[in-house]
């Protein structure tokens, strides 16, 4: 296995879920934003994939809208058919090749 050189520490993991719960319970309806920008504003920017696994596996994280949180083309969770008609519920538009129109939708916090 690889030795990555910003391997989290068991605090640094800790830390790291509670911003990444944090950040998505404050996404607005009809807003998305990436797996990546979470990461990168929880300090940690090259842990997109991490983010996933956190609101995957954390419980309580399903009380949190995770559906507005995609990848950074816009695309919706494989394998997650609720997904789309989740954001679209919420007023979230997308492009003809599926992706959620990020140029419309695309949330960061204001700080």
């Amino acid at each position: 296995m690889k030795d990555y050189p910003d391997k989290m520490t068991p605090k640094e993991v800790m830390l790291f879920r509670n911003d990444v719960m944090n950040i998505v319970s404050q996404i607005p309806r009809g807003k998305v934003t990436t797996y990546g920008t979470i990461a990168a504003l929880a300090g940690w920017p090259s842990h997109a994939r991490m983010v996933g696994r956190t609101l995957r596996y954390t419980p309580g994280a399903e009380q949190l809208p995770c559906h507005r949180v995609v990848n950074k083309e816009g695309r919706t969770a494989p394998g997650w058919m609720q997904h789309r008609p989740l954001l679209e519920s919420e007023g979230v538009t997308f492009k003809s090749n599926g992706h959620v129109d990020m140029q419309r939708h695309f949330w960061v916090p204001e700080d």
